[in-house]
């Protein structure tokens, strides 16, 4: 999300009327979903390449593994799926951060602007989403069998995928004992935030209307998790914002600003303005699992668009993600 156009809701006409669609819905693909190769990166690490059936393409998979006997946290990138700008292990200190963790960490290493969702129909530039099926159905029960995994696990998403993540909880329940949702704005069926939507996506050249189909189709109720908070009861829930004023990250030494005045003005200015949106956001979404009986863990801070902030969000949710994995 971090680098989307700024006038999102004219991007919303503007996707719809010039962007091609296509109206077949996704063929089944032939072959079982199997783990291709397991490639060892020293340590608890290793790359993992994972055939899905559902999208008839192989999926590239970061590890982390303590041993046997341990549940599985996924992490889901952002608006890029970390094919651009970088997926979680480049940008953050994951890596390091779990190394003492009794936990499996995967982080799908592609997924961009998809919603990590299943699409209506094959997109032209993205080709074929069934990103649903393939994080609830096709991959657990892989990861759980290779790598001897508890079947105990939670996701969390920043960004787009923040929504992924609630969305997935939502739609798999028990799948899931925690979800975490930084920095989203995730309500997804009202005229302003299928602007959003769409313009996230034509960023990357594709179409909305083949992820949910038409604004009118019930796909777009379907997936949007503030109509549906019910359904997170018993799950652990973790949600984010900053505010959009510069804090401790928004430095010139911060990790991504590196000393360059520019990326640090791009950071206060552009990332300033969409967290203060997204924090607008995700006040009616705390108080909405309020509502609904959902208890959450909720931190507010201030702080831009950034991925250092994401990265403290792992830190801060831990304890309420093992706790609900039970390590």
């Amino acid at each position: 999300m971090y680098r989307l156009p700024r006038c999102l809701v004219y991007l919303f006409t503007l996707c719809v009327a010039l962007l091609p669609v296509v109206s077949a819905a996704p063929a089944t693909a032939e072959g079982p979903a199997r783990i291709l190769d397991v490639r060892p990166l020293g340590g608890r690490q290793f790359e993992v390449v994972v055939h899905s059936a559902a999208m008839d393409k192989p999926i590239i998979l970061w590890i982390s593994h303590p041993g046997p006997g341990a549940p599985t946290l996924y992490l889901l990138n952002a608006v890029d799926g970390g094919e651009d700008g970088g997926p979680w292990t480049r940008r953050t200190d994951v890596g390091e951060f779990f190394a003492d963790k009794p936990v499996n960490v995967v982080v799908p290493m592609s997924g961009r602007a998809s919603y990590y969702t299943d699409w209506l129909a094959d997109d032209p530039v993205l080709g074929r989403n069934r990103w649903e099926t393939f994080l609830t159905r096709e991959l657990p029960p892989l990861l759980d069998a290779r790598f001897a995994a508890t079947g105990r696990n939670a996701v969390a998403g920043l960004s787009m995928s923040a929504t992924s993540a609630l969305n997935l909880a939502i739609h798999a329940p028990g799948l899931y004992q925690a979800v975490g949702a930084y920095s989203g704005c995730t309500r997804t069926s009202d005229p302003a935030a299928r602007a959003i939507v769409y313009s996230q996506l034509a960023a990357f050249g594709a179409n909305a209307t083949n992820m949910w189909g038409a604004p009118d189709n019930p796909a777009w109720l379907d997936h949007d998790p503030m109509l549906h908070l019910d359904r997170l009861r018993g799950t652990a829930v973790y949600v984010s914002a900053g505010n959009g004023m510069p804090a401790q990250h928004d430095v010139l030494n911060s990790r991504g600003v590196e000393g360059d005045p520019l990326r640090l003005a791009d950071r206060m200015l552009v990332g300033g303005v969409m967290e203060s949106v997204v924090g607008a956001c995700t006040g009616p979404l705390a108080a909405a699992l309020a509502g609904a009986g959902v208890p959450a863990t909720v931190h507010f801070h201030p702080g831009t668009h950034a991925w250092s902030y994401w990265q403290d969000d792992v830190h801060r949710s831990w304890p309420v993600f093992a706790g609900a994995l039970g390590v």
